[in-house]
C-alpha cells in the first residue's frame, strides 16, 4: 500500500516499522509545511498519523479505509523537528475497527493524539 502512497511519499514519510494491527511511520518536518504562526500545519500532522492509521488497519489482509477520525493537538512542531506516529489497534469488531496514534517529536514531547475509527471494504 505504501508503494502506492503518493501523497506520501511526497512529504518524505517512511513506514519504519509494521506488525499486526500496528504501524510507525517518521516524517521530517520541512519549510514548506510551516503556517502562519511558524509552526507545522496541523493538516500535515494529522496526514502523517493518518499514514500511520492507513498502515496498521490493512496489516490483516482485506482493503480497509478509514470511516472516521479525530486529532487533539497538544504541542506544536517546527521546521526541521522530526515527527514519529506510533498507530495501535484497540479493537476489532466484525468489519470495523478503532485504532490510537500517537505523533511525537524525537524529544518525546507529544505532538498529537489522533483516533481513527476504519471499515474493512467487502
Amino acid at each position: 500500500m505504501m508503494d502506492a502512497d503518493i501523497a506520501s511519499s511526497a512529504l518524505g514519510i517512511e513506514l519504519v516499522d509494521l506488525g499486526e494491527g500496528r504501524a510507525v511511520c517518521r516524517m521530517t518536518v520541512t519549510d514548506q509545511m510551516i503556517n502562519g504562526h511558524g509552526l507545522c500545519h496541523g493538516g500535515y500532522v494529522f496526514l502523517l498519523a493518518d499514514t500511520a492509521f492507513a498502515c496498521a488497519c490493512n496489516t490483516r489482509g482485506p482493503v480497509t479505509v478509514a470511516a472516521g477520525a479525530e486529532i487533539i493537538f497538544v504541542s506544536p512542531a517546527r521546521a526541521g523537528e522530526v515527527l514519529v506516529a506510533e498507530a495501535a489497534e484497540r479493537t476489532r469488531y466484525g468489519r470495523s475497527g478503532v485504532y490510537d496514534i500517537t505523533v511525537t517529536r524525537s524529544d518525546g514531547q507529544v505532538v498529537a493524539e489522533f483516533r481513527g475509527r476504519s471499515r474493512e471494504l467487502r
